[in-house]
């Protein structure tokens, strides 16, 4: 992993000061424009008046557009920082904006707080900034659930995949994954509108995720060993029987870890738009859970994430003292 350097410097970074709040207005973020040109695309090119299959091409060639409008630039701009003196804390600096390690935390953490301070009504409206399911029809344990699975989910999808390719293909790798995994996000569901143009989106996000969903499970499985009241065994348990029942082929993996190592049962059905979505349980443990297995979630999240910055620091370390 050439870049690993990099990786470890950015996540360094974006743990100590995240993504600075007074950019946002001014700039905005690098998923914020990735999102506008999906949107654009999406608009202009998926018209349900075009057959299924021309739909598919040009989802194809939409994605090949966004992978290239994220990677290409940061590639120039990669060299030029390269042969700069500090170029590579430069680059850590651009890198740690597609990391998300402050501001999971930060969102999950509200949805404890609200809870805790003022009830459901008020933990409904903090959880549905994370997630897209109807947040009307969760009780206190559904909140806790839908907050404790977007916790585990985006520690892979938002921290050990793009961490991950980053080290590998340095910041146009870590660039390209955001572009496939937002527009995932964006068009790669199933239905009428997306089913043919989102299709390229979301086979391509199911195969660059493959890696650090494992990885960010195995994660959790070895935080646990860390955690008072927290079991690596059950979270190896429930990985290895649960994981391949999820509809996903990878978030069930931290998932299932999460909630074995803190024996509570998450996922399970749930609602999208009024419509029912019957979902395997990750987990066999205990369903009626709070605002206090949400910190306990957060605090193995903590200790996971530690765990990956430390590696990716010795893996860093080796790679700049090796000889040669």
């Amino acid at each position: 992993m050439p870049f690993l350097p990099v990786a470890a410097l950015a996540l360094l970074i974006e743990a100590a000061v995240g993504y600075p709040a007074r950019l946002l207005p001014r700039i905005g973020h690098p998923v914020i424009w990735i999102g506008r040109l999906i949107a654009a695309l999406d608009d202009r090119l998926n018209r349900p008046d075009r057959s299924f299959a021309a739909r598919r091409v040009r989802g194809i060639a939409a994605l090949l557009v966004i992978l290239a409008a994220a990677a290409l630039p940061c590639a120039l701009l990669q060299h030029v920082l390269l042969a700069l003196p500090l170029g590579l804390i430069g680059l850590a600096i651009l890198a740690s904006s597609l990391l998300a390690q402050r501001s999971l935390h930060a969102h999950v953490a509200a949805v404890a707080q609200a809870l805790e301070d003022e009830g459901l009504a008020a933990g409904r409206a903090a959880v549905s900034q994370i997630v897209g399911r109807d947040p009307a029809q969760l009780d206190v344990a559904g909140v806790s659930r839908a907050a404790i699975e977007s916790l585990a989910e985006n520690f892979s999808d938002g921290i050990v995949a793009p961490a991950f390719w980053l080290a590998i293909g340095g910041l146009p790798g870590a660039a390209a994954y955001k572009a496939v995994n937002t527009a995932d996000s964006m068009i790669g569901h199933k239905t009428p509108r997306h089913q043919a143009f989102g299709w390229a989106a979301a086979r391509l996000d199911d195969l660059v995720n493959l890696p650090a969903s494992r990885l960010s499970g195995l994660l959790l499985v070895a935080a646990a060993r860390t955690q008072p009241g927290a079991s690596a065994a059950g979270a190896w348990r429930a990985m290895r029987r649960d994981a391949p029942r999820h509809r996903s082929p990878n978030a069930g993996w931290p998932e299932a870890a999460m909630a074995g190592a803190l024996g509570i049962a998450i996922a399970g059905p749930r609602s999208y738009g009024g419509v029912p979505v019957d979902a395997a349980f990750m987990g066999d443990g205990r369903r009626e859970i709070g605002p206090a297995d949400i910190r306990a979630a957060l605090r193995l999240y903590r200790r996971a994430d530690a765990l990956l910055v430390g590696a990716l620091s010795l893996g860093a370390l080796a790679t700049l003292i090796a000889p040669g």
